[in-house]
């Protein structure tokens, strides 16, 4: 992600217009300061720095660079979204760790300045804005390969237990590395501290929390960085994006009190190099762990996979629900209306909005018949176990509409899960009735043992004179009600043969539109 941020801050620079890059940690601000002024050394580009840990004198020296225009690169925490901050020709603003940041910041950052383009980066997007990315509102790029050589992390959850976390520090001590011990609260470190001094007293240790001085900060995480400590004790602090490669075993003390984007944040700060790393999230002998919290460490010990942000976002948006686009809050469902008429009406807006037209000739042209046939249309459980391949199946069959496409779609299965069930041979039937439906301008289509019975829309593409034409020429089977709906009589048959008959009648229906069939 930082190699994007780089490469479009570089592009952005070179073009003449300030760049802003924010992350939600000090560390973290200090880290990306010493990437960018590194890799942009030898160009004629000026990067700065803006955050607790700098000096009162450089940062004001700073933002009168920003406002004058003479510096280019400015990397910082949330200081750089206070009020006496004024940028001359701001052109990109990247915002790391999207998900630590709340909606006022996100919105400040849209304030600074109408025009600057947004580059957000997370492995783990807040629901919300996963939302809005999945609506598109914004536009979304999916990083899913991993650095080579690059290793899993394996994840093991497990009560505390004294030898099993003197056996994993010992065996980062020996072979060369180090270890992040996190804990949920400040209070809680003087109990790890003891435990380390009582039961590990082989390793060195050092304790960094947000509550110390900048200064004394900086000091402990550069003599960690720099190897003088086996053992980083710390609270979340560690948590975003902190870069230390000889760091390959992570312990959580109380995993149980942390999000799932958290434990997976903090889990991101090992294996970052070819050696395979360890995480060991700890819950409490004594205390009960909530079902949500059991919950929470079982998705990620499902998702030990490389790159499998995008997969836990999209759990923690079911988990959570998606939030509010218009209010403050990142998470929680939309219980007024249902999430269902909510996305589609959200769809429905973007959609017109991108198209220039309005709302309502939108929505018009995006309707979709209704087919009640009384057979069964599903692909069972039985052919395609996997709930999430059964949904996303559904949701391409839903958007396929030519013949040959649908054939494809029936090919792809049989190749993947084998011969095709009578369900799901009903289900692509239907799926081609409706799309023949939709083509004549029919509303909806009851078929039952005894005949169909076919309701048009005001704007069907049939010629009523046809359509009367048509009903007269076969009179024992066709007939039109008083309330427009064309009835089709047949006798008997079982599902197979309905769904034949009712197939039949629409590609004369075609023939009469003068429409070619589906």
């Amino acid at each position: 992600k930082t190699e994007v941020a780089l490469r479009a801050a570089f592009v952005a620079a070179m073009s003449g217009k300030q760049v802003a890059v924010i992350a939600p940690t000090t560390l973290l601000a200090r880290q990306h300061f010493k990437t960018f002024e590194e890799r942009f050394s030898g160009w004629p580009l000026k990067v700065r720095h803006l955050s607790r840990l700098v000096g009162a004198r450089e940062a004001s020296e700073t933002r009168a660079g920003l406002t004058d225009g003479s510096v280019d690169v400015v990397v910082g925490t949330h200081a750089l979204l206070a009020k006496g901050i004024d940028f001359k020709r701001l052109g990109i603003l990247i915002v790391d760790e999207e998900q630590r940041f709340g909606v006022k910041h996100k919105e400040r950052l849209k304030e600074l300045k109408a025009d600057v383009h947004v580059l957000t980066l997370s492995a783990t997007p807040i629901p919300r804005t996963l939302q809005m990315a999945l609506t598109g509102i914004r536009d979304l790029s999916i990083i899913a390969t991993p650095p080579v050589d690059r290793l899993s992390v394996r994840t093991y959850i497990t009560e505390e237990d004294t030898v099993t976390l003197r056996e994993a520090l010992l065996r980062e001590k020996y072979r060369g590395g180090q270890a992040f011990f996190v804990a949920p609260r400040i209070q809680d470190l003087d109990k790890l501290e003891r435990f380390l001094a009582e039961h590990v007293p082989e390793v060195s240790f050092i304790v960094a929390h947000g509550q110390m001085a900048a200064g004394e900060l900086e000091d402990i995480m550069t003599a960690f960085y720099e190897g003088k400590y086996d053992v980083l004790l710390s609270t979340t602090i560690v948590e975003s994006g902190l870069d230390i490669p000889r760091a390959n075993t992570l312990i959580i003390h109380r995993a149980d009190m942390f999000g799932l984007a958290q434990l997976y944040q903090l889990r991101g700060r090992v294996g970052r190099s070819k050696l395979r790393a360890y995480a060991y999230f700890t819950t409490p002998r004594d205390k009960v762990v909530t079902e949500t919290a059991e919950r929470r460490l079982r998705v990620l010990q499902s998702l030990d996979s490389l790159g499998a942000g995008f997969q836990l976002a999209s759990h923690d948006l079911d988990m959570r629900g998606s939030g509010n686009l218009l209010g403050d809050q990142q998470s929680g469902h939309v219980r007024e209306v249902g999430v269902e008429l909510y996305q589609s009406m959200l769809e429905d807006a973007v959609r017109a909005l991108k198209s220039g037209a309005g709302a309502a000739d939108e929505v018009a042209d995006d309707w979709s018949p209704q087919i009640n046939l009384g057979v069964a249309v599903l692909i069972p459980e039985d052919y395609v176990e996997d709930l999430s391949i059964r949904l996303s199946l559904y949701r391409r069959l839903s958007d396929i509409s030519t013949a040959q496409d649908r054939e494809a779609f029936a090919a792809e299965l049989i190749d993947r899960f084998g011969p095709l069930p009578e369900p799901t041979k009903q289900l692509l039937d239907v799926t081609a009735i409706k799309v023949q439906c939709k083509a004549l301008g029919i509303a909806k289509l009851d078929a039952g043992e005894k005949g169909a019975v076919f309701a048009f829309r005001d704007d069907t593409v049939l010629d009523p004179a046809r359509l009367m034409d048509l009903v007269r020429s076969r009179p024992n089977v066709l007939r039109l009600r008083p309330d427009s709906k064309l009835v089709h009589s047949y006798t008997g048959g079982d599902a197979v043969t309905r769904l034949g008959r009712v197939r039949a009648f629409l590609k004369e229906l075609e023939a009469a539109a003068g429409l070619v069939s589906a």
